[in-house]
């Protein structure tokens, strides 16, 4: 489809949404999903080694090959949690039995078969999981047992997926994984002894799940950067999709114009067959119909190699480089640049923000906490201290005015022109020094790892496209991917609490969040 109809859908959809209503209407019988087919990949000698250590498509194809069964990889992932989730609180709730159970069953061909068959997963705790708590990490949702599955969870187990457990995050999906009093649960995987340093959030657990090789991939949710920023804090690939692409049917709720459901992996091959899965339209979501076909993206996250292993990309491509963007982290963003203008086929091009854009993306982006609120007002009313430390922030959507709101709406609707007609308008995917704009609009963003910082955290990238384009932003992470080895690197295990000890102690002081702070880093 063309760029230009993409465009047209994207703005009228936009439209609906933010008036409330959403585009209605069947799906195209084009519309039918691809049935997902893994290509036969190289598997690395540390996958062979130790199943943990498998991306989720090596996985695959090492069940395919029959070297590998689901139930000793499912196995693997039990004894990590076991080992190392008293330090690491990736895990909400554990379902060790019955993904056990559901491994060997895959084993024996019987159940559900599919493209994911045996392959254990992470699921944020705000989808519903049927018969499984699900509780947000709130006390507002702390009895809260779905009959049902989202729609995103049901198309992961359709395709044989197993729900190995439900990741921790931060409460209500606002701050990184807190008790609901602000005390820090879920670490970064590669600083587990030091709950300080930031592990991105409001999808931290399934971050750590997979970064600390406790799952073969997860998905989350992205409202204010939620699976691009843990996915940089923790040297993941997060693809977070274009508005509508995934359905949000069975999500508990933060902000009806901008949430969105998608993978947090370990490489773009990984994300690209989560989210080729879970992409779709779903008439439980109106959001999601009447949209442009999911193209083809593990074709997209397959990169392009001539005879002589020169990468290539698979069509030429223009990729913005703001102004700022070697303000932070200059040597390893300097580096990125260069590997990126060696790919044939990239065009690095400068653009220049318009003079509103701090106004537009900072002052506007308030009018989110007034759609937060709406869905909670009862619980408002009756019981606000179920609201924990991060209440201070939904007080204030209560207070953000009738007016205020309509006039954040026009903003929204000038910062989209700005971005499509501007900022864009020279390139075809941006690179970003955050994702609040994006996030604003609902375009699509992937966030992939280019090195670590002085103290060996992770450092990652953004990188914004245009309408509907998740296949563009697969095809430049996947090129990158192929010629760094930043996404194949993994943290070391916690530090043993004795070699007898079957499990480490638990971090004796956790650093806790104040209202104030919550709020300034709420999503």
């Amino acid at each position: 489809m063309s760029r230009a109809l993409n465009r047209r859908v994207f703005l009228a959809s936009s439209a609906a949404v933010a008036s409330g209503l959403a585009l209605h209407g069947a799906p195209p019988a084009s519309a039918v999903p691809l049935a997902p087919r893994v290509p036969d990949i190289d598997v690395r000698k540390a996958a062979l080694r130790d199943p943990s250590e498998a991306t989720l498509t090596e996985a695959v194809v090492l069940m395919r090959r029959g070297k590998l069964t689901s139930a000793t990889l499912t196995e693997a992932y039990l004894e990590r949690i076991e080992r190392y989730d008293t330090t690491y609180q990736a895990y909400a709730e554990v379902l060790g039995d019955a993904a056990l159970a559901a491994a060997r069953k895959a084993d024996r061909g019987r159940g559900t078969g599919g493209v994911l068959r045996g392959i254990p997963l992470c699921i944020k705790d705000n989808y519903f999981t049927k018969g499984v708590p699900t509780r947000c990490n709130s006390n507002i949702f702390e009895d809260f047992v779905p009959d049902e599955d989202a729609t995103a969870v049901a198309r992961l187990k359709a395709a044989g997926g197993i729900v190995l457990g439900k990741g921790q995050m931060g409460p209500l999906a606002t701050t990184r994984a807190t008790l609901p009093n602000g005390t820090v649960t879920t670490v970064n995987a590669w600083t587990p002894e030091d709950p300080s340093v930031d592990p991105g959030g409001s999808s931290t657990g399934p971050a750590c799940s997979v970064a600390g090789r406790l799952a073969s991939s997860s998905i989350g949710t992205q409202t204010g950067g939620s699976i691009v920023l843990p996915s940089n804090q923790q040297n993941l690939t997060g693809l977070k999709p274009t508005m509508g692409r995934v359905s949000i049917h069975g999500v508990i709720p933060l902000s009806f114009t901008r949430d969105h459901a998608g993978p947090l992996a370990r490489d773009a091959m990984d994300a690209a067959l989560m989210l080729q899965v879970m992409a779709g339209p779903d008439a439980q979501d109106p959001r999601t119909l009447g949209l442009p076909d999911v193209p083809d993206l593990i074709r997209s996250a397959t990169p392009v190699v001539s005879r002589g292993g020169a990468v290539r990309m698979r069509r030429a491509t223009r990729i913005g480089v703001p102004a700022d963007f070697l303000s932070a982290q200059k040597e390893l963003r300097g580096a990125l640049l260069d590997k990126l203008d060696a790919v044939s086929g990239i065009t690095l091009v400068d653009v220049t923000y318009p003079a509103d854009w701090a106004l537009l993306t900072g002052t506007f982006n308030a009018a989110r906490l007034s759609e937060r609120t709406e869905p909670f007002r009862h619980w408002l009313r009756a019981d606000p201290a179920k609201f924990g430390v991060s209440l201070l922030s939904w007080l204030q959507g209560l207070m953000l005015s009738g007016d205020e709101w309509i006039t954040a709406q026009r903003a929204k609707n000038h910062l989209l022109r700005e971005v499509l007609d501007g900022v864009m308008g020279r390139c075809d995917v941006l690179l970003q020094t955050g994702p609040v704009p994006f996030d604003i609009l609902g375009l699509p963003e992937i966030a992939f790892p280019i090195g670590f910082d002085a103290a060996g955290v992770p450092v990652g990238a953004i990188l914004g496209g245009q309408p509907y384009e998740e296949d563009r932003l697969l095809e430049v992470a996947a090129a990158y991917q192929a010629v760094t080895d930043w996404h194949t690197r993994r943290p070391a295990d916690p530090v043993s609490a004795g070699q007898a000890a079957p499990r480490l102690k638990a971090a004796t002081v956790r650093p806790r969040l104040s209202a104030e702070e919550a709020a300034a880093a709420s999503a």
